[in-house]
């Protein structure tokens, strides 16, 4: 799956040369945690909800509210953004998005095509992709599978999937480092009993299993 494919198109975004109080009320108003800083069409900074608190005085201070509305107002968003954020372009893989995202710590990327923002895509996105990948909440029965790992153990269960009339609707390999991996398969059945016999004759052991009427 594509970034194109998960990412939100269009997002709210903000001028580097607009202050605190904007930024504010557009978080507010949408319901955004961080907005992309866009200058002549250009992205060039990131600012999130923390940048704003870290920039903001603390009510413990002496200022006044006036004072503190002052201060916030002349604050632009190009002193307090983080600058040259980490992008990601829209024909990218989700894999490569999560790995971004993992080797440098942060839950958010800018979507960038031809130097051009085209979208943002969140760890929350990459968490959904992940359960509709893996058919976590599709109809039908999911079977996690210990298998050694060898070369032709994957055909073989499909083969005896294949076998008891069952379509195969998501598939995914977890190595372990002693010789065994753990095989999920979704299938498209709540009746797999017999399924279930066939594969546990043929040295396969069903280490777990999950039921979903949908």
């Amino acid at each position: 799956m594509f970034v194109k494919n998960k990412m939100t198109a269009n997002p709210f975004t903000i001028s580097p040369d607009q202050n605190i109080p904007d930024a504010h009320e557009i978080m507010s108003t949408h319901g955004v945690k961080r907005l992309p800083v866009i200058k002549n069409g250009k992205l060039v900074g990131i600012v999130s909800r923390e940048d704003i608190i870290k920039a903001s005085p603390s009510m413990a201070t002496t200022f006044s509210i006036g004072e503190i509305t002052y201060l916030l107002s002349r604050t632009k968003i190009s002193q307090i953004m983080k600058k040259n954020p980490i992008s990601i372009k829209s024909s990218a893989l989700l894999e490569e998005a999560a790995l971004l995202m993992r080797d440098n710590a942060i839950g958010f990327l800018p979507v960038v095509d031809d130097e051009k923002l085209v979208g943002i895509i969140t760890e929350s996105d990459i968490f959904d992709s992940f359960i509709e990948m893996l058919g976590f909440r599709d109809p039908g029965t999911r079977l996690t599978i210990e298998a050694d790992d060898e070369p032709g153990i994957l055909s073989n269960l499909t083969r005896i999937i294949g076998d008891h009339g069952a379509n195969i609707t998501h598939v995914a390999v977890y190595r372990g480092s002693s010789g065994k991996s753990s095989v999920v398969v979704g299938v498209n059945s709540l009746n797999t009993v017999e399924m279930e016999k066939t594969i546990e004759k043929q040295g396969f052991k069903i280490i777990y299993k999950i039921h979903n009427k949908g």
